[in-house]
């Protein structure tokens, strides 16, 4: 299933710089990064629950913002990517 996981962390105070760290480091160990607070998240429904979970744990809900859009498992008709940085694959091969 994919998901699009963007968020918008207060950064006025210490703890909102580190709220910032913890939510892209959630969101990089479950996906993609594609701009600087937008990732793309392909998991199964648990794994996706399990990021939620915890980036609901992270957030102020008082001053940052956390957006979460769902594509689904049929997502390639739906995302067009244009401009510079260039677009991977999710269901690619990985080398390692």
């Amino acid at each position: 299933m994919m998901s699009i996981v963007s968020y918008d962390v207060s950064t006025i105070d210490a703890g909102g710089k580190r709220r910032l760290r913890k939510i892209a480091k959630l969101c990089q160990n479950y996906g993609q990064r594609v701009q600087n607070s937008v990732f793309e998240v392909d998991v199964d429904y648990s794994s996706f629950l399990k990021l939620k979970n915890e980036l609901e744990k992270v957030i102020d809900t008082d001053t940052d913002s956390l957006r979460i859009y769902y594509l689904g498992n049929n997502w390639k008709r739906r995302v067009e990517h244009i401009g510079a940085k260039p677009t991977y694959d999710p269901e690619g091969i990985i080398i390692l």
